[in-house]
């Protein structure tokens, strides 16, 4: 198996934990790996009524601040980009408030679960 597939093999298990951790906080899942020309969305969710794009980040050595940081500005603007284009597409959703949560994933070691720090408006500041 290469490299490549591997960290994307990470990258989809760290997706699916992320998305059962939020389906169990009570969040649904409109949509997963939305795609279009500016980007991709990892998951869309509703929160009681307000839309939620979530961006899951997966590290394997770094702490939980290595997650948060690596959405650089570039990305951000990426993901609001691509966000705007899903409330464009999806008209029924433009009128719902919308925030942007990140889910940062670090893969277990061995026996012990991943660890998942899920972090709502991680956007704001």
């Amino acid at each position: 198996m290469s490299r490549h597939s591997d960290a994307q093999e990470l990258g989809r298990s760290a997706e699916l934990l992320a998305l059962e951790h939020l389906q169990g906080q009570g969040l649904r899942l409109l949509t997963q790996n939305w795609r279009c020309r500016r980007g991709e969305l990892d998951l869309v969710m509703l929160d009681g009524d307000t839309v939620v794009f979530v961006e899951v980040r997966c590290r394997r050595h770094q702490n939980w601040g290595g997650a948060l940081e690596s959405i650089d500005a570039r990305k951000r603007q990426r993901l609001i980009s691509a966000a705007e284009h899903f409330l464009q597409q999806e008209a029924r959703w433009s009128r719902h408030p919308c925030r942007f949560d990140v889910v940062a994933v670090q893969p277990s070691a061995g026996q012990s679960p991943a660890q998942l720090n899920w972090i709502p408006n991680a956007f704001d500041t």
